[in-house]
């Protein structure tokens, strides 16, 4: 069984005498800048100048600099910027400032692993993935908690990579929930597949699929949103509790038949196969190729579809019906 660590595995220690410098102050970044100072650390956040989230840091008794100055004086370098922009700030203000005896940290494995960036032999290079987003990360560490996290070491020049790896898992509170250690390799490919196909590509494509289908069968579109989007927390909710088993044993025996029956004639044999494709895209770089591409262009075609989604009929249904329910704390963006 995969071995699991804990608050008891890690040593805070190991980093409370350095300067982490943590590039990012958005989703990530700020609930690692702040878990981090909870707990005793001397961070920095480095930011262009001009940024919007400058004042917020400062605001949080965060001191803030340029990632160059950031970079220069951080012993630990986080990278939490977003990762389309992680190469150029990497080269102009990071690679500079890499002398020996630093740690370079990411939470993700992307750039590394599709060759991005590549770090002097002479750093550590260590990654340490949060299973979660930044705000539920900050706002279970501050109820007491954790997030479930990952480790992973690329470059182990200092013989105590994985140990700072740890320290710096439980410096932002994962280790409370429990760490795996993995590799860049496997992170990376599991987590793009995972969002592609399941977490975001899969949901959304499933939810729109029943509310279209029920909308041109003549169902009231409100009914359908209700039904294919809005009721799915629900179930979600279940599944994160027990997992599958226990959404089965709290939904009705109707409900529970048509799952046995029903969902396999809807996640097929073919999808299973087209699930294979895009692993193999993930795997070979097919995917990361043409994100990077995107990217550079300027994201016509990103742009374009993010457009068009944002005005299709399920997301103005759920504009006008989330709007009349203020007790559930609606987000727009």
């Amino acid at each position: 069984m995969t071995k699991m660590y804990y608050d008891a595995d890690a040593d805070l220690g190991l980093i409370k005498n350095k300067t982490i410098g943590i590039l990012g102050y958005g989703s990530q970044g700020h609930a690692h800048a702040l878990n981090l100072k909870d707990n005793g650390c001397n961070v920095m956040v480095g930011l262009y100048r001009g940024s919007p989230s400058w004042a917020r840091a400062e605001e949080a008794g965060l001191t803030v600099a340029t990632a160059d100055e950031v970079a220069r004086r951080a012993d630990i370098i986080v990278m939490l910027l977003p990762e389309h922009v992680h190469s150029p700030v990497y080269s102009q203000s990071v690679e500079p400032h890499l002398s020996p005896g630093k740690t370079l940290v990411f939470a993700h494995g992307f750039n590394i692993h599709y060759s991005q960036i590549v770090p002097p032999k002479e750093v550590d290079v260590i990654m340490i993935a949060p299973k979660s987003p930044g705000h539920i990360m900050r706002r279970q560490f501050t109820q007491g908690g954790g997030v479930p996290g990952l480790i992973a070491i690329y470059q182990n020049v200092s013989g105590q990579a994985k140990e700072v790896s740890l320290a710096y898992a439980k410096g932002i509170g994962c280790t409370r929930a429990g760490v795996i250690e993995t590799t860049f390799a496997e992170e990376t490919e599991t987590d793009l597949f995972g969002e592609q196909t399941v977490l975001c590509g899969g949901v959304t494509a499933l939810i729109k699929a029943g509310f279209e289908t029920l909308v041109e069968a003549g169902y009231q579109p409100e009914i359908a949103y209700f039904e294919c989007l809005n009721e799915l927390k629900l179930i979600v909710d279940l599944i994160y509790q027990g997992g599958l088993s226990y959404m089965r044993y709290s939904v009705s025996d109707t409900a529970e038949y048509g799952d046995y029956v029903c969902g396999p004639r809807v996640i097929d044999d073919h999808v299973r196969q087209e699930m294979k494709r895009i692993l193999k895209e993930v795997q070979d770089g097919t995917f990361a190729h043409r994100w990077i591409l995107e990217n550079q262009a300027g994201r016509p075609a990103f742009n374009l579809i993010k457009r068009k989604e944002r005005e299709g009929q399920i997301e103005v249904v759920g504009r006008r019906l989330r709007a009349m329910m203020p007790w559930m704390d609606p987000k727009e963006v």
